[in-house]
C-alpha cells in the first residue's frame, strides 16, 4: 500500500499532458504538494492509502488557471473611471488616485483581487504595480503562485520617488523571496512611454544580475506606437529590443500594434505575449493579431489585466472573450478554438511565467488544481469538456481550488484569510479613493 497526502477523486479531469488527454473516474494521488500518481479510481483507491480524502465525482477537474497579466490590487478602482481611451483614462483618472494610494490599501486590494482569482480558478498570476512589496504579502497570505515586481516609472509613483528606488526595491524583495516556493520577483519597466532609454537599460541590467525575467507592456495601441516614434524613433517592439529587454526572458503584455518584423523579432528572442481580450476592447486600443502572432511562432497567454480596465479577474470570461473575439473579427469560426483558449489559459501561460512546472495535471506536476460542479445548470449536458469550460463555464462553478495540494478556496470560503474582514476593511478603502476622485475632479 502506498501513502499519500491527498487522494482526489474526479468525475472528469482535463489533464493538459502532452496528449491533451481527458479521463473519467479518475484519482490524483498527491503527496507533499506533487501529484505522484493518477488513475482509474477503484484502482487508486486499492493501491493508495491517504491521509485526506476528496470526492469530486461530481465534478470537472482541470489545471489552475494563469492570469499571465494583472494589476491585482486595481481592484481598488473597479468601476471608478469606465468608457475612455487609454491614454486619458490613465492620464487623467487612474494615475492619479493612484498617487495617494496607501501600502495598506494596496495590501487590501491585492487581497481582495486574489480571493476573485481563487474564487474563479485561477492558481498563478504575473503581477505588476506600486507598492508590490504588499502585493507579495498578499499572495502570500491568500497561498496564490505570484511573479511579481515594482513598476519602474519616469516620474514618482505613490510607493518610489524614482526609478532606481523601484529597482532597489525589487532587488530587495527578491532577497526577501528567495527560495519561496510560490513567490517569485520581475523586474517590471512600465512601458516604453513611461521609461527612457537609460531606464530600460537599468531594468534589463538589474534582471541580468539577479537572474530574473523582464515584464513589459508593450505594442498596446497605435497611439503608443506614435509616442514612441516621436520620442524615440522607433516603434515600441524595436526600440525595447534595442535596450536589452529581449536579451533575457521576457514577456510583453498585450502586443497588439506590431508588424510581421516585428512579429519575426518577438519570435526570435522567444518573448511570451499576454493577450488582453476584454481589456483592450474595453479600451478600444485594438485586437491582438493572434493568428499571425502564433504562426511567427510566438508563445501567447491570456490575462486578465487589472479590474479597472477589465472589470473582473475571471480567467474563464478571457477564454470566451477570447475565442469569440477572433471569430469576428476574422469571419473564421477556427481562428481560435477551445482547446487552443484553454491552452492560452494554462500550458502558455506557464510559459509566460517562465515556470514550466504549471498548467498541466501530470505525475510530478504541482497539484494545482480547480474542481467546477458538473451538476451546475449551464453545465448540462456534457457532450465536450473542453467546449464546456471555454464556452459555457463563468467560472462561478468552482466548487474547489488547490495549490500545491493545499486547498486555498473551497465552497466559499478561504481557509488562509478571514473573507468577511476583508470586505468590512475594504469598506474604508472605497471611502478614501471617493474622496481622491472627487478632489481630482474638482
Amino acid at each position: 500500500m502506498n501513502h499519500c497526502d491527498t487522494l482526489l477523486h474526479a468525475g472528469l479531469l482535463i489533464t493538459q499532458d502532452e496528449q491533451r488527454r481527458i479521463l473519467e473516474n479518475t484519482s490524483l494521488a498527491i503527496r507533499d504538494g506533487l501529484i505522484v500518481a493518477i488513475g482509474e479510481s477503484a484502482a487508486m483507491r486499492a493501491r493508495w492509502q491517504a491521509a485526506a480524502t476528496l470526492d469530486c465525482s461530481r465534478m470537472l477537474v482541470l489545471p489552475g488557471l494563469v492570469n499571465a497579466h494583472t494589476h491585482v490590487a486595481m481592484t481598488i478602482l473597479r468601476g471608478l473611471a469606465d468608457d475612455m481611451p487609454l491614454i486619458d483614462w490613465l492620464t487623467r483618472r487612474i494615475f492619479p488616485v493612484e498617487a495617494g494610494l496607501t501600502p495598506e490599501e494596496v495590501r487590501l486590494g491585492s487581497l481582495l483581487g486574489f480571493a476573485e482569482m481563487l474564487r474563479t480558478g485561477t492558481t498563478a498570476c504575473l503581477d505588476m504595480y506600486i507598492h508590490e512589496a504588499q502585493v507579495l504579502e498578499a499572495a502570500h497570505t491568500a497561498g496564490i503562485r505570484c511573479l511579481a515586481g515594482e513598476g519602474v516609472f519616469q516620474f514618482p509613483s505613490a510607493c518610489c520617488p524614482d526609478y532606481r528606488a523601484a529597482l532597489e526595491l525589487t532587488r530587495r524583495l527578491a532577497d526577501r523571496w528567495q527560495g519561496h516556493e510560490r513567490v517569485r520577483l520581475a523586474v517590471m519597466p512600465h512601458s516604453v512611454y513611461t521609461t527612457t532609454p537609460d531606464m530600460l537599460r537599468a531594468c534589463r541590467d538589474l534582471a541580468d544580475a539577479l537572474n530574473l525575467p523582464l515584464h513589459i507592456h508593450l505594442a498596446e495601441s497605435p497611439d503608443e506606437t506614435a509616442r514612441c516614434l516621436a520620442l524615440h524613433g522607433r516603434r515600441p517592439v524595436a526600440h525595447a529590443a534595442a535596450c536589452g529587454l529581449f536579451d533575457l526572458p521576457c514577456t510583453a503584455a498585450h502586443v497588439v500594434d506590431v508588424n510581421d518584423e516585428e512579429m519575426a523579432l518577438l519570435a526570435r528572442a522567444h518573448v511570451a505575449a499576454v493577450h488582453n481580450p476584454s481589456s483592450n476592447m474595453k479600451l478600444a486600443s485594438g485586437v491582438m493579431p493572434l493568428r499571425r502572432l502564433r504562426d511567427a511562432g510566438l508563445c501567447v497567454a491570456l490575462g486578465s489585466d487589472g479590474a479597472a480596465s477589465n472589470n473582473q479577474l475571471n480567467m474563464f470570461a478571457e477564454m470566451r472573450q477570447a475565442a469569440l473575439l477572433h471569430k469576428a473579427v476574422s469571419g473564421d469560426p477556427t481562428a481560435l478554438r477551445a482547446q487552443e483558449a484553454l491552452d492560452m489559459a494554462t500550458r502558455h501561460g506557464a510559459s509566460a511565467l517562465h515556470d514550466p512546472r504549471l498548467g498541466r495535471l501530470a505525475v510530478g506536476h504541482p497539484a494545482d488544481l480547480a474542481a467546477l460542479d458538473l451538476d451546475a445548470p449551464n453545465l448540462q449536458p456534457l457532450y465536450q469538456p473542453v467546449s464546456h469550460v471555454v464556452y459555457a463555464a463563468t467560472g462561478h462553478e468552482v466548487r474547489l481550488t488547490m495549490i500545491q495540494g493545499e486547498i486555498v478556496y473551497r465552497d466559499g470560503r478561504f481557509p488562509r484569510f478571514d473573507y468577511p474582514a476583508l470586505l468590512e476593511a475594504f469598506r474604508a478603502v472605497r471611502a478614501a479613493v471617493l474622496q481622491r476622485s472627487s478632489a481630482q475632479d474638482a
